[in-house]
């Protein structure tokens, strides 16, 4: 398996523009061709974040969630390089390819709650210090955003060549919609969300939606894109939104609504989300994108429905943030303490710009993790100011 991982990892991955995957899925899309391009791009994402996972805390990864968690990345990569050389035309091989993606899925699918379960394990045991979370930090971004784009890939294959449509969603090409109605799927997430605030607190925020389409006025605001991705970003935005909204209104007699605004420019499709929710401070912000400072309760026990299905593990922003990086756009938070916080989800417009973003493992990024913190070189205010009268009468 080192060997694999040394092999491949030599490699760059590969990214795909949203034109790509539609081509890749398309009538007359090829198999073989799919089949070719995964048998060299799986393993190489794979082994290239493979080589990173050896550069955390020996302490992490000697936690029992970290030694299972490279087991199975392990036994997925020689799984998968088991096909290099087989022949492209015998049907056998492409269905057993298939299968492989399949069972890979599977293996793969507790990866997050397992990697959080670790992190947990090694900060109950060891604390938290600022090199290590920066590292951790660092690592995780690029570590589940790799997930995210494997997955992706896996889920192409399987969806568009297993030999049937999708009844519910028969235009989909595999997991993408070439005209993915953005305020339908926002629509969606917060009906899921009302559903689940109400279930928990006995009432929700009201949603008001404005839509403005720059591009083609007066035309419903479609783009390419993966509404399972912009779903789970929406849906997450909105949970945070309703349970600051009642818990911070829970005495008076009516909730401040949820403003969404979606507006279509010629490069970006962007998605406000307001609420007056009380919001947070400033110092507080990037805490909510962090993986080592995540206050949720620990994710593996999940099965416990007493938890506020609300909270979730802390892992709901960050993970969201990396969704909407990942075909290039983004996520931020701007809030205003005492008042309510806006959230806004950033995505590109064109297909052509919709470019997977991917880790790679070079020079630079094994400079990050050797890094140390240095002395700060800004000034840290002294607890108490000088007093400068005094100084100066002694003169």
């Amino acid at each position: 398996i080192h060997l694999l991982v040394e092999r491949f990892s030599k490699f760059s991955p590969s990214p795909l523009s949203m034109k790509q995957f539609i081509d890749f899925g398309s009538a007359n899309a090829c198999e073989k061709t799919s089949f070719v391009f995964l048998r060299q791009e799986l393993p190489v994402r794979l082994a290239n974040i493979m080589k990173e996972i050896d550069f955390l805390p020996d302490k992490l990864l000697g936690t029992p969630s970290l030694k299972l968690l490279t087991s199975w990345y392990s036994q997925s990569l020689m799984e998968l390089a088991e096909f290099l050389e087989k022949n492209p035309s015998d049907r056998n091989v492409l269905t057993g390819f298939t299968q492989t993606l399949v069972n890979i899925r599977n293996r793969h699918n507790n990866v997050v709650p397992t990697m959080a379960q670790g992190v947990v394990e090694y900060k109950d045991a060891f604390g938290v210090d600022p090199v290590t979370n920066q590292n951790v930090q660092y690592f995780l971004d690029r570590f589940y955003m790799s997930r995210i784009s494997t997955r992706m890939l896996m889920n192409q294959h399987t969806l568009i060549f297993d030999g049937s449509v999708n009844p519910a969603h028969p235009k989909h090409i595999g997991s993408i919609d070439p005209t993915c109605d953005v305020v339908e799927v926002v629509k969606d997430a917060y009906e899921t969300s009302k559903m689940l605030c109400e279930q928990y607190y006995l009432t929700s925020p009201d949603m008001e939606i404005r839509e403005v389409n720059a591009k083609s006025p007066g035309q419903p605001l479609h783009i390419v894109y993966v509404p399972s991705h912009l779903y789970h970003m929406l849906f997450e935005l909105f949970k945070n939104a309703m349970r600051a909204t009642v818990e911070t209104h829970e005495t008076s007699p009516t909730l401040p609504p949820i403003k969404v605004h979606v507006a279509l420019g010629a490069e970006d499709l962007t998605i406000k989300m307001s609420d007056k929710g009380g919001g947070v401070p400033l110092r507080k912000i990037e805490r909510l994108f962090s993986y080592m400072y995540s206050t949720a309760p620990s994710p593996v026990h999940e099965d416990n429905s007493r938890n506020a299905p609300l909270a979730g593990f802390g892992y709901g922003l960050p993970i969201s943030r990396l969704y909407a990086k990942y075909f290039q756009g983004d996520l931020q938070l701007y809030s205003m303490e005492g008042y309510g916080t806006a959230a806004v989800i950033y995505l590109k417009a064109l297909s052509s710009e919709s470019v997977e973003r991917l880790p790679v493992f070079n020079k630079s990024a094994l400079r990050h993790y050797q890094t140390s913190i240095e002395a700060d070189d800004w000034c840290m205010p002294s607890r108490d100011p000088k007093k400068l009268g005094k100084f100066e009468r002694t003169q």
